[in-house]
C-alpha cells in the first residue's frame, strides 16, 4: 500500500511543477545563505585560531560551505527539471534522471541536518579547545621575539580589551605564569633574583596582570602591580575592589561568543533543512504522478502520487534483500562438505604418440 498517496489532475500537476520551480530557485538563495554562514563562521574562527587548540571545530564551517555549494547546484538542476515538467512531453527527457536526482537530494538534505546538529553538539569540543588554546597563548605571551609567537601578546591583549575579560578562568591565572620576558628584567637586581629562586620552576612570578586586564570603568587608576598587597596602595582593599580588573575569564567570554554564533547558525540551518525537506517531498510527488500518467498512456487523466510505493516496512525489507543479494554475489562458498579435487587428483588427458611400425 502506497504511503501518503495523493491524486493529481493535469492542472494540479502543472501547478505543482510551477510551484516547485519557484521553490527550487528560492532554495538556490538558501544555498547561498548556507555558504555565507559557513564562510562567516570560518572567518570568526580564523581570527582567533591561535586561541584554539583543536581543529575539529573547523569542520563545522567547512561542512556548511560545502553543503551551500552543493545546494546551489542541486536546486538549480531541480528548478530546470520542474520547469520542464510543466509540459508532460518534456518530462520524458528527465524520466531516467528523476530517481537518482531525488536520491542525491535526500542525502544532501540529510547533510544539512547533520550540519545543523553539529552546531549544537560541538559545545564540549569548543569549550575544551578554548581552554587549552588560551592556556597555551598565555604561556607564550612573553615570547615576542620567538618566530610564530610574535603576535600572541597583541592577540591576547586585544582579546582582553575587546571582550572585557582577564586570564583564562580569571585574573589570578596571570599570577601562576611568567608573562614578562627576561629581556625586560634586571638580572642584577636582588629582588628579581629572589623571585626566580622563590619557586621550583625558576620563573619570575608575581601578583600582577597585563594592562589589558584593567577595567576601563574603574573610578580609580588601574592597579595591576601587587594586586593582592593592600599595604602597597593607598585606600585599597583587594577583596572589595571589584571594579579595578575585569573579573570574567576570557574562556567563558569566548565560549559565550561562539556558542551564540553557532546556535544562531544552527537555528537558521534547521529552518533551511525543513524548507529543503518540503521541496524534496514535492519533487517526489511530482515524479511519481508524472510516471503514473505515462504508465496510463492518457496525458489528460488523473494520476496518483506518493512518497513510497509500498509501506515503510515493505520498502525497508525490499532494500535489505537487495543489499543481501548483492553481498551473496561476492561471497565465497566455504562449505567443508564440498570436496574440491587437488591438482594431483585431477585427471590430466594424455596424448597418445603413434609408434612407427
Amino acid at each position: 500500500m502506497a504511503v501518503l498517496k495523493v491524486t493529481f489532475t493535469k492542472t494540479n500537476r502543472g501547478k505543482l511543477a510551477q510551484v516547485l520551480w519557484v521553490l527550487n530557485w528560492i532554495s538556490v538563495v538558501t544555498g547561498i545563505i548556507l555558504f555565507s554562514l559557513g564562510l562567516f563562521l570560518k572567518i570568526e574562527i580564523q581570527k582567533r585560531r591561535e586561541l584554539m587548540s583543536d581543529h575539529e571545530i573547523r569542520s563545522v564551517p567547512n561542512m556548511l560551505i560545502a553543503t551551500g555549494l552543493v545546494a546551489c547546484c542541486i536546486n538549480f538542476l531541480g528548478g530546470k527539471i520542474c520547469y520542464d515538467c510543466v509540459d508532460t512531453n518534456k518530462f520524458l527527457r528527465w524520466k531516467l534522471l528523476m530517481l537518482p536526482y531525488i536520491v542525491c537530494t535526500f542525502f544532501f538534505t540529510f547533510c544539512i541536518l547533520v550540519g545543523a546538529l553539529m552546531c549544537y553538539t560541538m559545545h564540549n569540543q569548543l569549550e575544551e579547545s578554548l581552554f587549552q588554546g588560551l592556556r597555551g597563548a598565555m604561556r607564550y605571551y612573553k615570547d615576542t621575539d620567538t618566530p610564530g609567537r610574535c603576535y600572541l601578546k597583541r592577540t591576547v591583549d586585544m582579546l582582553q580589551i575587546q571582550f572585557q575579560c582577564c586570564g583564562n578562568v580569571g585574573h589570578r591565572d596571570w599570577f601562576h605564569i611568567q608573562w614578562i620576558s627576561n629581556r625586560y628584567l634586571d638580572m642584577t637586581s636582588s629582588e628579581v633574583s629572589d623571585r626566580f629562586r622563590s619557586n621550583v620552576e625558576g620563573k619570575y612570578l608575581m601578583d600582577a596582570v597585563p594592562f589589558s586586564c584593567c577595567n576601563t570603568y574603574s573610578p580609580r587608576p588601574c592597579i595591576q602591580q601587587q594586586v593582592t598587597n593592600n599595604s602597597a596602595h593607598y585606600n585599597y582593599d583587594y577583596q572589595t575592589e571589584d571594579r579595578n580588573l575585569w573579573k570574567r575569564g576570557c574562556h567563558q567570554a569566548l565560549l559565550d561568543h561562539y556558542t551564540n554564533i553557532m546556535q544562531s547558525i544552527g537555528c537558521t540551518v534547521l529552518i533551511i533543512w525543513l524548507f529543503e525537506l518540503l521541496v524534496l517531498t514535492g519533487v517526489r510527488y511530482l515524479q511519481t504522478a508524472m510516471e503514473n500518467v505515462l504508465r496510463l498512456g492518457d496525458l489528460d487523466s488523473e494520476s496518483d502520487g506518493w512518497l513510497l510505493e509500498n509501506s515503510i516496512a515493505e520498502t525497508a525489507r525490499s532494500n535489505f534483500n537487495i543489499i543481501k543479494n548483492l553481498g551473496k554475489c561476492y561471497q565465497v562458498d566455504d562449505d567443508p562438505n564440498i570436496n574440491v579435487p587437488s591438482v594431483a587428483q585431477q585427471e590430466v588427458p594424455t596424448r597418445q604418440i603413434p609408434v612407427a611400425s
